[in-house]
């Protein structure tokens, strides 16, 4: 005689079913904000090699010339193709993405894993140093620190950027590592000797690297806003060093000249791949709370 598998008394079969089901159910994986933001990042690392005409070379004689077959999306108020400036472009505004966040998730995790290992008198301080950081206007503190590096250039900027940005990943890694940190795994390598960089780096970053990978996603898309704005307002990249921001640098000329691609082809680039961005840091936070809610 067969045995009924055990279901909850009151409850009807179809019930049960859709438990079942909702519990296996997680976030949608953004099927099209990963086939955007692949195929610019693939037109940014393969059009810069596959096109041997150097995108900010001026040819006054085709200025303001509107998108044609010559020109596929038209040329600046300098004769620039713009075709050219935004695969070229796009992988300078990526490159200080990726560094910028990559510089500050280092210092977040030194700086977090430090503060959460310390005693309590020594985290309190580094905390209160971090949310006083935090009231400071970031865009602020990238452009003393700019002004005070001198002439912008990629490297510079990625570096104002990334050790202006770490103050939140730092203070959720310090949770993080406050929760394991009395762990038997943790306890047993301190004894055996590890140094704090090593047991941050091998018991530690394992743990609660899950928690702020959509963070780190989100900091390259704030990067990338950071390094437009700068652009923006003068303070970025100059005008030779061709990337999205210094392209929408000269949208005040692009009004004036009625030359609407100038400004709306470069904006439509950074808006898809900062959306792009966004959705998959929205996705890796609701799979974070998923598997949260399941244990």
């Amino acid at each position: 005689m067969e045995t009924e598998a055990f279901r909850i008394v009151g409850m009807k079969k179809e019930e049960a079913v859709n438990i079942r089901t909702k519990r296996k159910k997680g976030p949608k994986l953004p099927v099209i904000s990963l086939v955007v933001l692949g195929a610019i990042l693939a037109g940014c690392l393969i059009f810069p090699f596959l096109i041997k005409k150097d995108p900010s070379y001026m040819d006054l004689m085709s200025a303001n010339q509107a998108p044609c077959r010559q020109f596929l999306f038209g040329t600046d108020t300098m004769g620039r193709d713009i075709f050219h400036m935004i695969w070229s472009g796009g992988r300078i505004s990526l490159f200080i993405g990726c560094v910028s966040t990559l510089i500050s998730t280092v210092i977040a995790i030194l700086f977090g894993g430090l503060s959460g290992i310390a005693p309590q008198w020594a985290d309190t301080l580094l905390m209160r140093f971090t949310e006083v950081f935090l009231s400071i206007p970031n865009l602020l503190l990238v452009i003393l620190l700019q002004a005070t590096l001198g002439k912008p250039n990629v490297l510079s900027v990625s570096l104002v950027i990334g050790v202006t940005s770490w103050a939140s990943i730092a203070k959720v890694v310090r949770t993080e590592v406050r929760q394991i940190r009395g762990s038997d795994y943790v306890t047993a390598s301190r004894c055996m000797g590890g140094s704090f960089l090593h047991v941050l780096g091998r018991h530690l970053t394992p743990n609660f690297l899950p928690a702020i990978q959509f963070m780190v996603v989100m900091n390259v898309r704030s990067a990338i806003v950071a390094e437009s704005t700068l652009s923006f307002i003068g303070m970025g990249l100059p005008l030779e060093t061709v990337s999205w921001g210094s392209m929408l640098s000269l949208s005040e000329k692009a009004l004036l000249s009625g030359s609407w691609w100038i400004i709306l082809i470069p904006g439509a680039f950074l808006v898809a791949t900062l959306m792009s961005m966004t959705e998959m840091g929205q996705f890796l936070q609701k799979e974070l709370n998923q598997k949260e809610s399941n244990l």
